[in-house]
């Protein structure tokens, strides 16, 4: 099952930035796994703000909550959740 994530980063201004570094990295590393699996499918930037629209294929909204609160970034987040359909005049087999 598809689903259209939006996430915005809302990080406390008053973090030190070592903290923030760490989580940022850790949060990359994490993104890199959930696409490596297939999990992740599409990760865009949203230009100009500390946030990004993707794509997950995954079983079902569990498995995506499940996916969503392993970001080490989570409680840091506004995250917007749309199931997705395949459109009935898409020209592409797999959507990708």
């Amino acid at each position: 099952m598809l689903f259209h994530v939006e996430m915005e980063v809302r990080l406390p201004h008053d973090m030190p930035a070592e903290k923030a570094d760490a989580l940022k990295k850790t949060e990359r590393e994490r993104a890199h796994e959930l696409q490596a699996s297939g999990a992740w499918r599409h990760l865009w930037r949203v230009a100009g703000r500390y946030a990004n629209v993707s794509v997950f294929d995954v079983s079902g909204a569990e498995e995506l909550h499940q996916i969503l609160s392993t970001l080490p970034l989570f409680p840091f987040m506004a995250i917007s959740v749309t199931p997705l359909c395949r459109h009935p005049s898409s020209i592409r087999e797999d959507d990708r």
